[in-house]
């Protein structure tokens, strides 16, 4: 059974929170978010195969990635990497082309726990409540839930 995903969108606001431990050391963790082989492999539903199209991961690097669906459908993601800080944080920006302009301000934290665990934290800020709204109703708790669920996979070597 994997951990529990925590995601709070605190009421007046345009942000919501997101809290997850993983059964992995931070540097495996990561890992997962910097390889784009790997993150290719774990981000998002389980019906999408994704295709990373840009990846230069460091501090002012940018990435695309496209997420193809089984009926056909393709999304694509784009944004910058603004801070990469190995083993600590990364801080981007996330945009889905489907609705150009609404770019969210993503932090992800990494904090080594006692056994070689890693509690990830983050904070995505969009645009406006209406867009954190929109964002939530397009199923981001589903995705984020069953991508990490692909992270506990991978990092089990499964």
């Amino acid at each position: 059974m994997s951990n529990p995903v925590t995601i709070e969108a605190v009421e007046g606001t345009s942000y919501a929170d997101l809290t997850r431990e993983f059964d992995a050391p931070v540097d495996a963790v990561f890992r997962a978010y910097a390889d784009p082989e790997l993150f290719a492999q774990w981000i998002g539903p389980r019906r999408l195969r994704n295709v990373i199209t840009e990846w230069d991961f460091r501090s002012g690097g940018t990435w695309a990635y496209e997420s193809h669906d089984t009926d056909g459908s393709v999304y694509a993601f784009r944004g910058t990497f603004h801070t990469v800080e190995q083993n600590e944080q990364i801080i981007q920006t996330f945009e889905w082309l489907g609705a150009p302009g609404e770019v969210s301000l993503d932090r992800m934290r990494f904090e080594a726990l006692p056994g070689g665990r890693t509690r990830l934290s983050g904070r995505s800020v969009m645009t406006s409540r209406e867009a954190l709204e929109q964002m939530i109703e397009s199923g981001m708790e589903y995705g984020v839930r069953e991508g990490f669920e692909k992270l506990d996979e991978l990092l089990a070597g499964k």
